[in-house]
Parts: C-alpha cells; structure tokens; sequence
C-alpha cells in the first residue's frame, strides 16, 4: 500500500475492519490501531475483545473516543488504522462537542502524517430514512464526514459482503 490516506467505507458486518487490517498489516511492523469505540455495555465490552482477540501481535491499541487528532500525532510515523469515524462522529454528537472543530483537528492531524493511514466509517445513508431528529442529524453529519474524507484520500473502498470494490 503506497497510498497516504485510504478510507474504507461499508455497511454493519461487511468486512471493513478486517479488510482494513489487512491492508495496514502488508506494512512493516509495529502498527497502531486506534480505537473510537467505548464500551458502554457487555455487547460493546465482547466486540472489542473480539476485534483484540483477532489482531496478529505487532498492534499498539490506542484508544480515543474523542481525540483522534492527538491519536494520530502519538502514533508518529507508523501505519495507522482507524476504526472507526462512525463511531468517533457518535461520540462528538453525544457529547455535544463541535463537529467542525473536531474535523478540522482531524484533517491537520492527516495533513501531518506522513506514513499510511487507513480509515474505516460506516456508510449509513442506504437505508430507509430515520424516524427521529437526532437519528436524522446523525446520519446527515456520518455522510458529509464520510464525503470529505473520501475527497482527501487517495484510495476509497466500499466492502460488499467481504468483497472490496474501489471507488477511487
């Protein structure tokens, strides 16, 4: 992988992570995985262990539910893996924290790196349309982060049932 900045895109339990595991571990070690998700509940604490349980040795984990620009500045010059956005954009929205703000740290931070980078985001805009306000917001900012990000990368993925499909 020569590319700067891939952004692997797909609905729940399409492939994403794994696939985007794949491409950072076609690196030279070590790797840094930074993690977005919390664990809030027993489902969360059995994903996250389930994503550890699979990871080869070589992985530094570095979690960040909110500052993924200061993740990305500790990981240096190593290949990062970031999963995910989508749930990086939940914890920002919940929070209550600037949208804008974040995303401008976040492109700074990319801005600086210089070893590869791989994003892996949801894409939650294919289904029916949301019933509520916040659920409607949510999935309006998941598709102008996933837009942006899919302008500045130089490879963009959309994984169907396991299968990637290159977009750009």
């Amino acid at each position: 992988m020569e590319e700067r900045l891939t952004l692997v895109l797909g609905g729940a339990r399409s492939g994403k992570s794994l696939y985007a595991e794949r491409l950072v571990t076609a690196l030279s070690p070590p790797w840094a995985y930074v993690a977005t998700a919390q664990a809030f509940d027993d489902e969360m604490v059995l994903r996250i262990a389930q994503h550890r349980a699979r990871r080869a040795e070589g992985w530094e984990t570095v979690e960040a539910p909110l500052d993924l620009a200061g993740a990305l500045a500790t990981a240096g010059g190593w290949p990062v893996l970031v999963d995910c956005l989508t749930l990086w954009l939940t914890n920002q929205m919940l929070g209550g924290h600037d949208i804008a703000a974040a995303t401008a740290a976040l492109d700074a931070a990319l801005d600086a790196r210089t070893a590869p980078t791989v994003l892996v985001a949801n894409e939650v805009g294919l289904g029916i349309v949301p019933d509520n306000a916040l659920a409607r917001a949510f999935r309006d900012a998941a598709g102008r982060l996933n837009q942006h990000l899919a302008a500045r990368a130089d490879t963009v993925l959309f994984m169907v049932a396991g299968l990637p499909m290159r977009v750009k």
